[in-house]
């Protein structure tokens, strides 16, 4: 059980990697039109916004990496709930107010990893 909770923690840091790299890079890219659903003008005039958020969700990966990778056992715990929660909270907020998408590619499964955490305490 412990290694689907590592697993599933592994794969919410690997899906904000993949954010980072959608907004940062490809926003106003045919690629980054396509998947944001959004026209080239829109894109350029908010290229820099979408930086900056692909610029959290590094830092939301970032945390969950060291969640995994830090030595100290409570550590690792603690940081786990703290980047997942972070993640669930923004996923929530995305779901209600940009995408409903955002609720089942970010909020679910930063959930059922969460709750995963919480049973291999």
């Amino acid at each position: 059980m412990e290694v689907i909770q590592k697993i599933s923690v592994a794969f919410i840091a690997f899906l904000h990697l993949g954010f980072l790299y959608m907004e940062m890079f490809l926003w106003s890219r045919p690629q980054g039109l396509k998947i944001f659903k959004i026209d080239a003008a829109f894109a350029l005039k908010s290229a820099t916004l979408a930086a900056n958020q692909g610029l959290y969700n590094g830092f939301l990966a970032a945390g969950l990496i060291w969640s995994l990778c830090a030595t100290v056992p409570e550590q690792r715990f603690q940081l786990k709930i703290f980047f997942l929660v972070c993640v669930l909270v923004a996923g929530i907020y995305g779901g209600m107010t940009a995408s409903r998408n955002i609720l089942f590619l970010q909020a679910i499964p930063a959930l059922l990893a969460l709750t995963l955490v919480f049973l291999t305490k």
